[in-house]
């Protein structure tokens, strides 16, 4: 066994020497917000958490670590959902390093379209930066106020802008990344096209932080759209909603922004636990989807296709009712119904939340096929959804509450067992268990249960090329190559 070079004490001493004293985190108490998930669900050890405010910093502690064989947990808002932004319950306690200190807009370059922000910028300042200068960087989310860009990177992160604009992997133009050794890789170029071999970045992007950390990134930039029309319909069923959005399609090009589906459930209890939020329609519906349409110019005609698309629609009885905003306070408070769902199913009970994607035309299938899979081992569980219908990706939630939950005499396997159901049915229509979340801990066993000997063995030679003592977030990503 080869010998540390110093023990894990005059590490943390050696930390507090390199980033300062008050950058470093050290007494158990002092940990609990670092060490737990925003929703209670995950909590690990760490030997400590440190805050580096540079690039060098970080580079240094990664080369402390690394001398000392101590794992590191790249760590930003800690807004995850599936547990992978806090360490792991079993395994040698990471230092977390914490990004939130590295914060700085570094530039905006208009002309190009690009900006270059620090991995701790909170993703609604990048937004907020960017609109300041007419342009907008289109990844939106609900923990936009809080989630870091570095965790998006690193998760590859959706959320409701991907209709039109992509994955945050599809908006990033380059990266700088602190690699195991402690060595920095500057990829900061502006470029859109760079045929110099391998597209390095793309390593990086979706990795969580099991290559290397995140420190930097070039974003992509586009044109902010000035004017939007927006709607809140009730589709008389998922393959409705389906035929509704390929009439928006159809009429109005790049100018569909966003299509988000949700169940008269999820409605509910956003209703029900988030203050001031209302059901935009009158009566009962089953189905709601919000569809917004957004450009630079011509705000009448948009409304007006928006209109007849609706119409269009009603006429082949494919939806109950609709409203259209009519001004942009409205506009904004439909959009605050979306956008509350994760804060209503957080106070409403414990929702065992999934991440599947499957081709468009097979989401009506996946709904009702995952639906009764979950119900088949348990017709208490309430069935909550909500989705990027637009891109395929449906969050199934299987919803306990709190009590049910408690009474449950083996938690871990009841969770197991039903996130597997709906994970199966995702698989059989040509889908996947994650598609915007991550892998985290509640992924893991699923990469090893769907993923290829193939993909997992081109994963690990990759992880084994650029990590080879295994320090980089150990545990995630790559499941453990079979005896």
């Amino acid at each position: 066994m080869e010998l540390a070079l110093f023990d894990e004490t005059e590490l943390i001493g050696r930390l507090r020497s390199l980033i300062g004293d008050d950058a470093v985190i050290s007494v158990a108490e002092d940990m609990g917000g670092f060490v737990e998930d925003f929703r209670g669900r995950y909590r690990g050890a760490a030997l400590c958490v440190v805050q580096p405010s540079s690039t060098e910093q970080v580079a240094g502690v990664v080369r402390l670590c690394a001398a000392a064989r101590v794992p590191l947990l790249a760590q930003g808002g800690n807004t995850s959902l599936c547990g992978g932004s806090v360490p792991a319950t079993q395994g040698v306690p990471p230092v977390i390093v914490n990004l939130a200190r590295m914060r700085r807009i570094r530039g905006i370059d208009a002309a190009n379209g690009s900006m270059e922000v620090e991995a701790g910028c909170v993703l609604k300042t990048v937004q907020d930066a960017a609109a300041d200068v007419a342009l907008l960087y289109p990844v939106s989310l609900g923990a936009e106020g809080s989630c870091q860009i570095g965790g998006t990177l690193s998760t590859n992160a959706g959320g409701t802008g991907v209709l039109r604009y992509g994955n945050t992997r599809e908006n990033v133009l380059g990266l700088e990344v602190v690699m195991a050794d402690g060595t920095i890789w500057n990829g900061l170029r502006g470029l859109r096209k760079d045929n110099t071999g391998l597209d390095l970045k793309h390593l990086f992007i979706g990795a969580e932080g099991a290559l290397g950390i995140i420190t930097a990134a070039t974003l992509k930039l586009h044109p902010l759209p000035t004017h939007h029309a927006l709607a809140w319909f009730a589709p008389t069923d998922p393959q409705a909603a389906l035929t509704i959005l390929g009439m928006f399609q159809a009429n109005c090009g790049s100018r569909l922004s966003a299509f988000e589906l949700m169940n008269a459930r999820q409605l509910q209890l956003v209703v029900e636990h988030v203050m001031d939020r209302r059901a935009p329609l009158e009566g009962a519906h089953d189905w709601h989807v919000l569809v917004e349409l957004g450009d630079t110019q011509g705000a009448s005609d948009m409304e007006s296709v928006l209109q007849a698309t609706l119409e269009e629609a009603a006429e082949a009885g494919l939806l109950e009712d609709a409203i259209i905003a009519s001004s942009d306070r409205q506009r904004a408070a439909l959009w605050e119904v979306r956008h509350s769902v994760t804060e209503a199913n957080k106070k409403a009970g414990i929702g065992l939340t999934t991440d599947c994607a499957v081709p468009l035309s097979a989401v009506p299938a996946f709904i009702e096929q995952a639906t009764q899979a979950v119900l088949a081992l348990n017709a208490q569980i309430g069935i909550v959804i909500v989705g990027h219908m637009g891109d395929g990706n449906i969050h199934l939630v299987p919803m306990y509450t709190f009590d049910a939950w408690r009474a449950l005499p083996d938690q871990a396997a009841a969770g197991a067992a039903v996130r597997r159901a709906v994970n199966d049915a995702a698989h059989a229509l040509g889908g996947t268990f994650s598609a915007e979340h991550g892998v985290g801990q509640t992924g893991l066993p699923e990469m090893a249960h769907y993923k290829s000997a193939a993909e997992l063995s081109i994963m690990r030679a990759v992880k084994s090329a650029l990590d080879p003592a295994n320090l980089m977030n150990p545990g995630r990503l790559f499941p453990a190559a079979p005896l």
